[in-house]
C-alpha cells in the first residue's frame, strides 16, 4: 500500500513530484460530503458500519533541481488525547520520509495551504524538553496571512481546527512568511487564493517548463523580493513525463500541460470534483462552487494534474470533461 511504502511519483517538466503519505485516518462520511446524500456518495466511497470513510494525509514533495519543496505536513503527533479519540495518531509521514532517504534537514521549502491541524501538524515537534521546534530547521515556511489572522480567533464552530503551536512559534521566529495569494515562492511554483472552505487557503500551483528560472516567465532575479519570493508569473505548456506508481524507473512522456495543483481541501478527493459537491467542514459553501469554476476554467483547457489531499487511492488525475460535459477525473 502506497501509504506505507511505494511512494507515487512522476515529472512535470524539470520537476519531479512525488505523494508522501501521514497515514490514514476515519472521518465521518456526512461530514465529509456535507448535504450530498449517502445514497449518492456511496457510490464512489465506502462506509463502514459506523459510517466512517477513510480519508488520506497527502504531501505533495516537489524535488526543483535546486530547492526540495513540501507541500503541507500532514497531521504531525501533537494533537489532544481527545482529537486522538476521533482522528487516531496516524503521524506516518518523518517515516516515509525517511524511508525514501529524505531527512528532516533536505527539506528547503515547506508551503501550508492553510492552517488547519490535518494539514500543518509536522510543521513543528517537542524536543526532549518538551519545547516546541521546527521539523525541519532549515525549511522556510510559508503559509496564507488571512489564515493565520483567523486562525488567531476563530469562531466556536471550527475553533478545533486549529493548534497553535504548529505555526505560532515560526511566526514569531520569522522562520514562517505570511503569504497574501498570488505570490511564487520559487521560479515555477506559486500559491492562488481559493476561499470556499476557508476565506484564504492557497491551492499551490506548479509549473513544470518554469524550473530553474526557464520557460518564459518573464521574470528574472530582479523580480524577487527580499525573501526571494517571486511576485507574479505566467503558465508555461509542454510535455509531462509521467512515471507510473509501480515502475517507478520507467518514464513514459504523456501528451500533457506541464501545470500540476495541489489544490487543497477544495476538491480533497477525486470524489468531490463535481461542483457541487463539497465538505461539512467549508466555511462559505457557495464559494467552493465558485471556486470550482475558476480552477476549471483554467485547469481543463490546459490539462492540469490536480493533486487530492484527502484522496486515500487516488493522490493525483486529470480532472476532464466527458463527451455529456460531465467532469470525471482520469488517473495517472
Amino acid at each position: 500500500m502506497w501509504h506505507t511504502n511505494l511512494m507515487p511519483r512522476l515529472t512535470l517538466g524539470d520537476f519531479e513530484l512525488s505523494i508522501f503519505s501521514d497515514g490514514t485516518y476515519p472521518l465521518d462520511g456526512g461530514a465529509f460530503f456535507g448535504v450530498v446524500p449517502k445514497v449518492m456518495w456511496s457510490r464512489k466511497i465506502t462506509a463502514d458500519d459506523k459510517n466512517y470513510v477513510t480519508a488520506g494525509l497527502n504531501s505533495l514533495l516537489i524535488r526543483t533541481g535546486k530547492q526540495t519543496v513540501l507541500v503541507e505536513t500532514g497531521m504531525g503527533n501533537k494533537l489532544s488525547d481527545r482529537m486522538i479519540k476521533f482522528y487516531g495518531q496516524p503521524g506516518k509521514l518523518l517515516h516515509n520520509l525517511a524511508a525514501a532517504g529524505i531527512a528532516p534537514d533536505d527539506i528547503d521549502i515547506v508551503i501550508n495551504t492553510h492552517l488547519h491541524f490535518d494539514h500543518c501538524g509536522w510543521n513543528t515537534v517537542r524536543d526532549r524538553n518538551g519545547k516546541v521546534v521546527p521539523t525541519f530547521p532549515r525549511a522556510k515556511y510559508y503559509a496564507p496571512e488571512g489564515e493565520w489572522q483567523y486562525a488567531r480567533h476563530p469562531s466556536e464552530r471550527d475553533a478545533i481546527s486549529f493548534i497553535p503551536e504548529n505555526y505560532d512559534p515560526l511566526v514569531e521566529s520569522g522562520q514562517m512568511t505570511l503569504l497574501q495569494g498570488g505570490e511564487e515562492i520559487v521560479p515555477g511554483i506559486s500559491v492562488k487564493t481559493f476561499p470556499g472552505h476557508t476565506a484564504y487557503m492557497q491551492a499551490v500551483i506548479i509549473r513544470g517548463s518554469l524550473a530553474n528560472g526557464t520557460g518564459g516567465n518573464g521574470m528574472n532575479q530582479k523580480d524577487t523580493n527580499a525573501d526571494g519570493v517571486m511576485e507574479k508569473g505566467t503558465n508555461g505548456k509542454g510535455m509531462t513525463s509521467v512515471v507510473p506508481s509501480g515502475a517507478q524507473d520507467e518514464r513514459a512522456l504523456a501528451p500533457e500541460g506541464t501545470t500540476s495543483c495541489y489544490i487543497s481541501d477544495l476538491m480533497p478527493t477525486s470524489a468531490h470534483i463535481d461542483l457541487t459537491w463539497g465538505m461539512s467542514f467549508d466555511l462559505y459553501p457557495l464559494q467552493t462552487i465558485e471556486s470550482k469554476k475558476q480552477y476549471y476554467a483554467q485547469s481543463i483547457p490546459e490539462k492540469w494534474l490536480t493533486v487530492f489531499t484527502h484522496d486515500p487511492t487516488t493522490p493525483w488525475a486529470y480532472v476532464e470533461r466527458d463527451e455529456a460535459g460531465k467532469v470525471v477525473a482520469r488517473r495517472v
